[in-house]
């Protein structure tokens, strides 16, 4: 005999959680608030510091750099800041390369940058491997009800465009970077996501669901 509430459980346990994690994340974003810089003010450091590694126009042409065009200019600005170490203390965002990076900016160039690469034009890219980005839709689109993991869309939004000052955009993103980052959050190398949600989904997720969810990613727009 089937039992449809048996079925749905874990769907709308994942809701709930999903639900109450906005809610808990709310103040932090409104604390943080609208990033207002001015993107002409970025463009000799964007041309002498980001460009070699990000392109002029923030989408990356290497798998391992992330692409930084359309990004929600509240998370760029959360990631230079994590990057840079604050009043002598460890950086929350462990990063020897874009340590030395940041080490110069001064608070109104990370909020210029973050308003530069956000109004760039992102480019889209296909994902490579049709099967896998697949197996990838069904977990970024329905979770993995099995091990209780909150499909992905429901912070991120069905296209990846994500929620400005709460959750980034993913649409497009390097397949490789995306499967790297989920992979620093499941060993708790990285460690600055908000409440630890990231780390919590991560650390339930296998190698090869890591890789389908980035895949299908990759093919967003």
């Amino acid at each position: 005999m089937n039992h449809p509430r048996r079925h749905r459980l874990p769907q709308l346990q994942g809701r709930f959680w999903i639900g109450a994690m906005m809610a808990f994340l709310a103040p932090f974003a409104a604390a943080q608030g609208v990033i207002k810089g001015d993107p002409s003010k970025a463009q000799q450091i964007v041309t002498q510091v980001c460009a070699a590694c990000h392109a002029a126009d923030g989408n990356s042409p290497s798998p391992a750099n992330p692409s930084l065009a359309g990004q929600h200019p509240e998370y760029l600005y959360k990631q230079l800041r994590n990057y840079k170490s604050q009043s002598g203390k460890p950086p929350e965002r462990n990063n020897g390369v874009m340590a030395g990076m940041v080490a110069n900016l001064s608070d109104d160039d990370m909020k210029n940058l973050a308003a530069y690469f956000a109004a760039q034009k992102p480019k889209p890219r296909t994902a490579r491997d049709p099967a896998l980005a697949k197996q990838g839709e069904a977990i970024y689109r329905g979770g993995i009800m099995a091990k209780n993991v909150a499909a992905c869309a429901s912070c991120h939004a069905p296209n990846g465009a994500g929620i400005p000052a709460q959750f980034p955009r993913l649409a497009g993103q390097h397949a490789e970077y995306t499967a790297g980052q989920l992979k620093a959050f499941r060993s708790g190398q990285r460690a600055n996501d908000a409440a630890a949600m990231m780390r919590m989904i991560a650390a339930k997720m296998n190698d090869q669901e890591i890789a389908a969810v980035s895949e299908y990613i990759a093919g967003l727009r």
